[in-house]
């Protein structure tokens, strides 16, 4: 028998070598942004404080914005793209304990993603859902056991400072509650192709 894999959604992960001298600059910045701008805005974000999006216009985040485009770039030339990716906006967000996001997607752009700044233990899993709506419309039953990727209905990745996760961005995908103690801190951001 042949086994043939069609429609598959790619999910890219990329650690960053040295990345505490990096998390140290950005976790300063991120906290006085927070405190300059208490309120934040309201987006997603079930609790904690969202930044505006406009995280990539600020100088003291190059760094980073330079760590994304070099992903984004292996992307592009992975997924046959043409054209420059173009960092659309970004943003910083703070969960504090029992914090999450609710489940969303990301219109008009093209890639999303997150990278972990601080990420305690069970500060809050990343979850994509399975994108094909077909799939929903039937539970069949299998055996008990460890099941193949391909068979998963949703992904957890479980946050890691220092870690990029970048994914299409139609596809749907919350952050759990945050059930440590401590603060998670993340930055998210959308890549258009122009």
């Amino acid at each position: 028998m042949i086994t043939e894999y069609h429609f598959p959604t790619l999910i890219y992960i990329k650690e960053i070598s040295n990345a505490s001298k990096l998390n140290f600059h950005l976790e300063k910045n991120i906290l006085q942004w927070q405190k300059n701008d208490p309120k934040g805005v309201s987006k997603t974000n079930a609790g904690g404080w969202h930044s505006t999006t406009d995280m990539n216009t600020k100088q003291e985040y190059n760094p980073l914005m330079r760590e994304l485009f070099s992903m984004q770039e292996e992307i592009f030339k992975k997924e046959y793209l043409t054209m420059k990716p173009v960092l659309g906006n970004m943003w910083a967000n703070i969960n504090y304990p029992g914090n999450a996001n609710r489940p969303h997607l990301h219109p008009n752009a093209l890639f999303s993603g997150v990278y972990w700044v601080k990420a305690p233990e069970k500060s809050g899993s990343l979850m994509l859902y399975e994108p094909r709506p077909g799939v929903h419309t039937i539970m069949p039953n299998r055996k008990k056991g460890k099941l193949p990727p391909e068979l998963w209905r949703e992904v957890h990745y479980t946050p890691r400072a220092g870690i990029i996760v970048m994914f299409p961005a139609w596809l749907w995908h919350e952050v759990q509650p945050n059930e440590s103690n401590d603060t998670r801190i993340s930055v998210s951001f959308n890549f258009l192709q122009r």
